[in-house]
């Protein structure tokens, strides 16, 4: 990310959080894949939002908008409060006892209601296992998760 993408994110992030009412401090951060906005936030619930819905649209929209601002898509993570991270390691922990019960169970499980996004984070976990093998299978919100022996 060079200086001027993430001058870009900062004035857009800026705007939009001004327009949604969103008074916190926050900073840009380069990662692997694309930009990081963490909000330093004292109330990170509003922000969040049930299940963080809040904060995937947030999410969604500042990627959009700095996506057309550069010419092309640039993936933008937003954390507030340390959710993601936090979920990050549960998710981590639900791929590692799911794995365990497909193995002991010697049958697929399939893992319901995640976002596309924690779905990424169980694929990534598992992408290099070499006892069971996922998959995403079904549209929309009826797509799940499904994790099982490889044999």
């Amino acid at each position: 990310m060079d200086k001027n993408e993430s001058k870009t994110i900062e004035e857009t992030a800026t705007k939009l959080f001004d327009l949604l009412g969103i008074d916190e401090p926050f900073e840009v951060k380069e990662i692997e894949e694309g930009a990081e906005v963490v909000i330093n936030a004292t109330d990170s619930g509003v922000i969040i939002g049930r299940h963080g819905e809040n904060l995937e649209g947030l999410q969604l929209v500042l990627s959009l908008c700095v996506s057309q601002k550069l010419g092309e898509f640039k993936r933008i993570s937003v954390e507030v409060g340390d959710y993601k991270k936090k979920r990050e390691e549960w998710l981590t922990n639900l791929a590692v006892q799911t794995k365990e019960r497909a193995l002991s169970e010697n049958r697929e499980i399939a893992l319901s209601n995640l976002k596309s996004w924690e779905r990424r984070i169980v694929h990534i976990y598992l992408q290099e296992d070499g006892e069971v093998v996922s998959e995403s299978m079904g549209e929309g919100k009826d797509r799940v998760l499904i994790v099982k022996p490889k044999n």
